[in-house]
Parts: C-alpha cells; sequence; structure tokens
C-alpha cells in the first residue's frame, strides 16, 4: 500500500480558552493511530502527517472519534492529501503575491460546494471584500482581514456542512509541510 502526505483540520479549537488541545496531545493521538511524521502548526489546529492512502472521510472520523475519546469533546475534522492542498492553492483566483497573508483566507468544506450554495450572498454589497469558489473550497479576499469582515459573516451564514476557515499563510505552509 502506498504512502501519503496528509492535512487534518480541526475546526474550532483552542478559540477563548475553549476546546482545549495541546499540540502536543494532539501529536500523540494521531502517532497512537499508527500515523506517521506528525507535525503541528499553530495552536489552531493544524496537523500534518503521513499515513497510508485511503479514504480521507474515514481518516478524518477516525481521528475525530479518538479526539473525542481524549479529550472529551467532538470537533469537525476535514482531511486533505497533498495533491489537493497544492492545487487549491495554485488556483486561487486572487493575487496572493502581492496581498497580505491576513486579507486572503481558504475555507475548505467536507462536500462541494456551488454557485446556488450562496446565492443569496450579494457580494455587491460587500465590495471591495470579494469571493469566489473553488474544488470544496472558497477562497475570500477581505482587505481589512477576517475579523472584520462583513462579508465572510454573510458567508458563513449561508455555508453548510462542515468547513474550517484558514489563513493565507496557513495555505501555504499546510502545502509545505504536506509536501516534504
Amino acid at each position: 500500500m502506498a504512502i501519503k502526505a496528509y492535512a487534518a483540520l480541526l475546526r474550532g479549537i483552542n478559540v477563548g480558552g475553549h476546546r482545549k488541545v495541546p499540540m502536543a496531545d494532539l501529536r500523540a493521538l494521531l502517532t497512537g493511530l499508527g500515523l506517521g511524521d506528525v507535525r503541528t502548526h499553530l495552536q489552531s489546529g493544524n496537523a500534518a502527517f503521513t499515513g497510508v492512502e485511503g479514504d480521507e472521510r474515514e481518516l478524518a472520523a477516525r481521528i475525530g472519534r479518538a479526539i473525542e475519546d481524549h479529550f472529551g469533546f467532538a470537533v469537525d475534522v476535514l482531511v486533505r492529501d497533498h495533491a489537493y492542498l497544492k492545487a487549491v492553492a495554485d488556483a486561487c483566483p486572487f493575487p496572493a503575491a502581492s496581498l497580505q497573508p491576513k486579507q486572503l483566507h481558504v475555507t475548505y468544506f467536507a462536500d462541494p460546494v456551488t454557485a446556488a450554495d450562496f446565492a443569496k450572498v450579494d457580494g455587491e454589497r460587500f465590495l471591495p471584500e470579494d469571493f469566489r469558489l473553488g474544488d470544496r473550497a472558497l477562497y475570500l479576499y477581505a482587505p481589512e482581514g477576517l475579523g472584520r469582515s462583513k462579508l465572510a459573516d454573510a458567508l458563513g451564514r449561508a455555508a453548510r456542512g462542515v468547513a474550517t476557515t484558514r489563513n493565507w499563510n496557513t495555505v501555504s505552509k499546510l502545502v509545505e509541510l504536506t509536501g516534504a
């Protein structure tokens, strides 16, 4: 069986002192699941690792169950392989190289998203903020940052299913971590 590089994106941990998952504990937990070369990035739930090539949904569910068993609370987990993460970064419709990383974000979705999912969001109303859809991803340009983005709030209300957002620094770092 082939070994592949993956990233696990955990949603909503270590925010405001809630749902604490120390990264050392997360690394140990993932290693205990038989995953290799486990590394974490920041405190917000980003882990890179290697594992036997398989179904990303099953792997995410396995990690989610292990986190709930160990920490006592449920966490939404998305798992994506290096090829996907690189393709999302490469397909960015905004000029990433000329923007500050806090201005550009990617929301990763568990399931495909379509323009119909966001049809009620009047993008013109939020200019100069802007968004574009990708492969199970949404790119958000927020010149004042995510915390001040009115468009991000509107998109969040329109979104369905499991999703988690990362800034461009983290998007790039996940590509780097899974590419080694």
